[in-house]
């Protein structure tokens, strides 16, 4: 596909994480890109938009395969110098006393973290000091703002010389480039056999009370959740993951269970403001995996599912990888994650 001498010309279908960052990628070796979008601003329609930006190939191995914890890794390199806000300050995992045994079955199923105690957690987080005895700190892992750091990206894009198209429905197929990566999300599921949508809700609170500086997974035995620390006392918190394809605000159960958990985990956030309350569909196949696949001279990244800010770039590299070859890439079209 690569002709030296020549600049590849390469349509990118979709302007979530995937579609930025294999841009990115793209263009950063000599291709003339050009992004295509539905909405008719960045973020609009994207699911990456309401993500967590939580940059956590440990703490996902909780319950994802080995692969995204190993290619994940590769992210915590590539934000900080495209995104140089990305913070990288561990995770702190910990569970309320009668759950104790939360903490042991995460460690089990988990690496790269150790183990704290009361005084531990009051160190890291000195506003949950006393409430806490047992918890684990991953001290590699990272988090960053997801809507600054597609914009971040979206600005690198428009000074490498990348056009952006927005409002326009791209058939991959029918457009005039020598190669489309098709980073469509779950707007691809008609091209993509078996992939689906999982239903993601968040809220966005305003809690001057409270103080954190890194993010904390809260175990529940019902409803575990993440809580992301952002700018101006602002905080992310999610969790939900419902095998549903219906698009639509959050339940009033899901809402409840996630202010209720993170009352427990700080009682200030019962003072909070609702600054946001929203969901969207996270594209997955059936393993939870993504994939790379081929149709003609269509490229298709999709299926990052909880994780696209996690995978983009290792996703976005290999892709790279196929389409503008380095000369020590040896690549298998056959590589599965």
């Amino acid at each position: 596909m690569f002709r030296p001498g020549k600049r590849e010309r390469i349509a990118v279908v979709g302007a979530g994480v995937a579609g930025l960052v294999a841009a990115l990628e793209c263009a950063m070796r000599g291709a003339e890109v050009e992004v295509l979008e539905r909405a008719p601003i960045l973020g609009a329609r994207a699911c990456s938009w309401l993500a967590g930006g939580m940059l956590a190939p440990w703490c996902e191995r909780e319950s994802a395969e080995p692969a995204v914890m190993e290619r994940g890794q590769f992210a915590l390199d590539w934000w900080p110098r495209h995104f140089p806000d990305t913070v990288q300050r561990g995770t702190l995992v910990v569970a309320p006393p009668r759950d104790e045994s939360e903490i042991d079955r995460f460690a089990r199923r988990t690496q790269a973290h150790v183990a704290v105690d009361a005084l531990g957690i009051a160190g890291l987080e000195p506003d949950l000091a006393g409430r806490f005895r047992r918890g684990l700190f991953f001290p590699r892992e990272a988090h960053l703002d997801p809507r600054r750091a597609l914009e971040a990206l979206a600005g690198e894009l428009e000074d490498l010389g990348v056009v952006f198209r927005f409002g326009v429905e791209a058939d991959p197929q029918a457009l005039d480039a020598d190669t489309v990566l098709d980073c469509r999300g779950f707007a691809a599921r008609e091209t993509l056999p078996g992939l689906r949508g999982v239903r993601g809700e968040m809220v966005i609170v305003r809690a001057p009370g409270v103080t954190l500086s890194r993010p904390v997974r809260f175990l529940h035995p019902r409803f575990p959740l993440y809580i992301v620390p952002r700018a101006n006392a602002h905080f992310m918190i999610g969790a939900t993951m419902i095998e549903s394809e219906h698009r639509g605000p959050p339940t009033v159960r899901s809402a409840m269970e996630l202010l209720n958990a993170a009352f427990t985990l700080h009682p200030a956030f019962g003072e909070a403001e609702i600054v946001e309350l929203d969901a969207d569909l996270r594209p997955a196949f059936p393993d939870n995996l993504p994939r790379l696949t081929r149709q003609g001279r269509v490229l298709s990244l999709n299926g990052l599912f909880r994780h696209g800010f996690l995978l983009s770039p290792a996703l976005a590299r290999e892709a790279a990888d196929l389409v503008l070859p380095r000369k020590e890439v040896r690549y298998d079209l056959d590589h599965q994650w």
